[in-house]
């Protein structure tokens, strides 16, 4: 008898996660609290509690042959870079082709997900719906978390004295929708992320002036890179990641500054990162660099205090006349489903192997999807997650000892904040590569480099040296 998995969410996550249970021959049921697909890359024109939220420009910041699942490239004729309109209707596309929408129940909330009395033993999960207003419970054998980390909007409202004078408006990120409305304002955008940027170079079209305010400063790249390939392309190849690993810091973080600054000097413009030894996320957009020199947008430093009118930065400068504030200050996540002893938020943190399992349950039948954020797409990501948690709960993959998979969280911790440094948004940070072939290798799909140069040496070369694809 086939397995009973519980998949909460229909975003990217679970629809991928559907696909693997499918494929192993086990027997998903989805439950999504929305009445469609699509997650956070789904436009709605208002923001609705517990869902994700996005502004109508939003495009990809990888590539579709980057982005695209292994067994299922994106259309030929769907552009590098997609618009989210463009890649919702890639996952609808997908959805059809596998016959996935039957599993899913739209407009369900998952109320809570507890252990069965026999739990030691069975390994199963209570879990409890609503739909309609009416309750149901189920048991399920195995559950895969795939609502992902976009929903609970991050506003350090402390960290602001004066903010409760200030009597112009102010929201986070997520609520911006599109520019109107916002014609002819004084707008400071604090936080330069990838939303902050994105939002800061579309109002600065039409506002009478944008401020953006960063902490540390940020590297910032174009989409396109060299010999106007898309950025991950070049980027990501094992050859490049090996070079990473291996060679010293220094050298690392030289390279690394040397390439960034190709585009532009990023001293020039006062984005220069205050700690170049991070790899910090770094910002895709075009734009930036040419609303900086028409000054349309200008830079400025950490914001040390604001007064009813006006924003005083921690360089003693002062901007006055400020309308609108936006926080671009990121996000911080939560199970409210799951008790925590099963999965502990601590400090925009959670304490998982290999940033998918519990290390202390008695059963491995609980797993979080796509609860990570590599320097590169989710999408193949979350499905190499997928295939080898799918494998777990048929017994075909197993799991080491809590013990071992305790280390391996605590070293795993230790390396991230190495790379990658504390701060709020670098959480979930990890490197691209390595991580996948890190899952690859737990379910046998990760090249075997050596049997291939006898084989196809051709093949071999383009995997080593060529952009690391799903496919």
């Amino acid at each position: 008898m086939a397995k009973k998995v519980a998949v909460i969410g229909a975003g990217v996550s679970g629809l991928i996660s559907l696909k693997c249970c499918v494929d192993e021959g086990l027997e998903p049921t989805c439950f999504e609290r929305t009445e469609d697909i699509g997650g956070v890359w789904r436009f709605k024109e208002n923001v609705e509690d517990g869902r994700a939220s996005i502004y109508q420009s939003v495009v990809t910041n990888t590539s579709k042959e980057m982005s695209c699942f292994s067994d299922f490239p994106m259309p030929e004729d769907f552009p590098n870079f997609l618009h989210n309109s463009k890649l919702l209707e890639y996952f609808r596309i997908f959805a059809k082709k596998f016959d996935l929408l039957k599993y899913i129940q739209f407009q369900t909330t998952v109320l809570s997900v507890r252990k069965c009395p026999d739990f030691s033993s069975s390994g199963q999960w209570k879990v409890v719906t609503q739909s309609n207003g009416k309750e149901q419970s189920a048991v399920f054998d195995a559950v895969m978390v795939c609502s992902g980390h976009h929903i609970l909007p991050h506003i350090p409202l402390k960290s602001f004295p004066g903010m409760e004078r200030f009597k112009g408006q102010y929201f986070h990120s997520r609520q911006y929708k599109h520019p109107d409305g916002f014609e002819g304002k004084r707008i400071l955008v604090i936080g330069m992320g990838n939303s902050g940027s994105d939002i800061a170079v579309e109002l600065s079209k039409n506002a009478a002036q944008v401020f953006i305010s960063t902490r540390h400063g940020t590297w910032v790249m174009s989409r396109i890179s060299e010999d106007g390939y898309p950025w991950g392309s070049v980027f990501h190849t094992r050859f490049r990641s090996m070079l990473r690993n291996v060679l010293p810091r220094t050298a690392v973080k030289w390279m690394i500054e040397q390439q960034m600054n190709r585009w532009f000097n990023h001293e020039n413009y006062g984005l220069e990162p205050q700690n170049k030894y991070i790899m910090k996320e770094p910002v895709l957009n075009d734009d930036v660099p040419s609303r900086l020199l028409c000054g349309a947008i200008k830079v400025k430093s950490t914001v040390k205090e604001l007064t009813e009118t006006s924003a005083i930065f921690e360089d003693g400068t002062v901007e006055e006349n400020i309308d609108v504030i936006i926080f671009a200050t990121g996000y911080s996540f939560s199970f409210p489903f799951l008790e925590d002893s099963l999965v502990k938020v601590e400090n925009n943190m959670v304490s998982l192997y290999k940033y998918i399992f519990p290390a202390h349950l008695d059963k491995s039948t609980l797993a979080c999807i796509g609860l990570i954020q590599p320097l590169g797409s989710i999408f193949p990501t979350a499905e190499l997650q997928a295939r080898w948690v799918t494998r777990v709960f048929k017994g075909l993959c197993s799991l080491p000892s809590e013990r071992t998979m305790m280390m391996d969280i605590i070293k795993r911790n230790e390396k991230r904040i190495d790379l990658f440094g504390e701060g709020q948004s670098q959480t979930l940070q990890t490197n691209y590569v390595d991580y996948l072939d890190e899952l690859a290798l737990e379910i046998g799909a990760k090249p075997d480099f050596c049997s291939l140069l006898f084989k196809d040496p051709k093949l071999a070369v383009r995997l080593y040296f060529g952009p690391c694809n799903s496919y």
